[in-house]
């Protein structure tokens, strides 16, 4: 029963990656077991990088913009390398709170948190915490500015 469910997971993200409407994208994505808020947008492209048997590991808020080509990382093992018991595997949650707005290419790493109404610049690798209404961008995503809400 396990292995079909997460060989259903994989083909709902294959199938999800390249769908031509965003609507269908998101449906196959929450069909996978990731929360997404209502209004959202999630371009083409998006590969979720995980552990296929990891459940309640991505959580995508509401009015949330997701560019083509973004990469959210929520396990980062070697597999079966043979430098796998050298390295250290992360493994974490991603959360992307309301209003936040990923460019396109950005690489979310594991264990972070995208504040409220933040903006990952495209191309970015964020591999920390980004503050609410903070602009980031860089490789690694450091701080722009902060932005400023009438």
């Amino acid at each position: 029963m396990k292995n079909l469910r997460i060989f259903k997971k994989k083909m709902l993200k294959y199938f999800a990656k390249n769908l031509p409407c965003c609507s269908l994208r998101i449906f196959m994505y929450r069909n996978c077991g990731y929360k997404i808020g209502r209004h959202t947008y999630i371009a083409e492209g998006l590969t979720v990088a995980e552990k296929l048997e990891d459940e309640d590991n991505l959580i995508i808020g509401s009015r949330v913009a997701i560019g083509p080509n973004v990469t959210l990382l929520t396990s980062s093992d070697p597999n079966n390398s043979r430098i796998r018991p050298y390295v250290k595997i992360q493994r974490g949650r991603i959360l992307i709170e309301d209003d936040a707005w990923l460019g396109a290419g950005s690489i979310i790493m594991p264990d972070v948190i995208i504040g409220r109404g933040a903006v990952v610049g495209a191309g970015s690798v964020v591999t920390k915490n980004v503050d609410p209404y903070h602009i980031v961008a860089g490789v690694p995503a450091k701080t722009i500015k902060k932005v400023e809400m009438p």
